[in-house]
């Protein structure tokens, strides 16, 4: 965490922009503010401020967090915030907006959760005339996966991180913050336990997906993901990478072929229907759609593992 002292130059924010309410009249609110750049960051966010603060996803619901573009108000609304929690090299716009912040606490979560290479393949894949397409923008920077809320025990670390944030400025609330870090650092155990069990016994540990958002996943719980495409979810795999693909699924028994939510099935659907499989659809949780937007990060693990599990004939 680092609080950065840098002084809005050339940004132009009115201030309308700075108010929440359509008359311009700003919005009475209890306790900090904090801002996070995409769901399951907003997510962790809410469990350890309850309602002690509020909280905001820059991502809205059925965005694509990779390509988020903050507008004024955004900027804004970034600019004054208590605390902000970015992932620094995956939303680039984000970084940009917190290199701006005035007094605000800036958590980057690649501070508190070291990214790792989870083997995942790289984005660019020659076609057939050994051309090599650009790499996505979003990722350029990235040191490792930056898919890390994928295992569980890895968010225990960032809650106590946004719990120390806000308890520095909201002192009167401290042992609340905290409390409630330490209620879901217990909930994740309990959820990595549930994983570990219903993973344990199955018939392969094989599982093909449209992009590598599952590599931390695959390497807790000792799986091995096979990404059609790399870490950007718009990459474009060559023919070359897509009969490789066919002959790994066929060779490993796969019965499933995962589309992912926020992203576009076609790919999975072609490679499913050369192998002469089945397709479902598991939730990387970047993001809520509009028809998970009931749903929380625990639901939606769980429902992908019950995915999982029928996929490899789990017992």
């Amino acid at each position: 965490m680092r609080i950065q002292p840098v002084t809005l130059l050339g940004v132009g924010i009115s201030a309308a922009l700075l108010a929440a309410c359509g008359d311009g009249s700003p919005v009475a609110r209890e306790g900090p503010s904090v801002v996070a750049g995409f769901y399951p960051y907003a997510y962790v966010a809410e469990r350890v401020a309850g309602d002690r603060a509020s909280v905001a996803n820059l991502t809205s619901t059925g965005g694509e967090p990779h390509d988020l573009e903050l507008g004024p108000q955004q900027v804004a609304e970034v600019s004054e915030a208590d605390v902000v929690i970015h992932q620094a090299g995956f939303q680039p716009s984000l970084d940009e907006a917190v290199e701006l912040m005035e007094d605000g606490a800036a958590l980057d979560v690649t501070d508190v959760v070291e990214l790792q290479d989870t083997g995942a393949p790289a984005d660019s894949h020659a076609d057939e005339e050994g051309h090599e397409p650009e790499e996505h923008e979003a990722d350029e920077d990235l040191s490792g996966d930056p898919h890390a809320w994928q295992d569980p025990t890895k968010l225990a670390g960032l809650g106590r991180a946004v719990a120390d944030a806000l308890a520095e400025t909201d002192p009167d609330r401290a042992d609340d913050y905290h409390a409630n870090a330490e209620a879901l650092s217990r909930d994740l155990a309990d959820l990595d336990t549930e994983f570990r069990r219903g993973l344990a016994d199955c018939e392969r540990s094989t599982f093909v997906t449209s992009h590598a958002a599952f590599g931390y996943l695959a390497q807790r719980y000792d799986l091995e993901m096979i990404a059609i495409s790399g870490l950007s979810p718009d990459a474009e795999p060559s023919l070359a990478r897509m009969r490789e693909l066919q002959d790994l699924a066929e060779d490993e028994g796969i019965t499933t072929v995962f589309s992912e939510t926020l992203a576009d099935p076609r790919l999975s659907e072609t490679l499913a229907d050369e192998v002469g499989v089945t397709t479902e659809v598991l939730d990387p949780i970047e993001g809520l759609t509009d028809e998970t937007a009931e749903e929380d990060y625990f639901s939606l693990m769980r429902s992908n593992l019950q995915k999982l599990r029928e996929a490899n004939g789990c017992r």
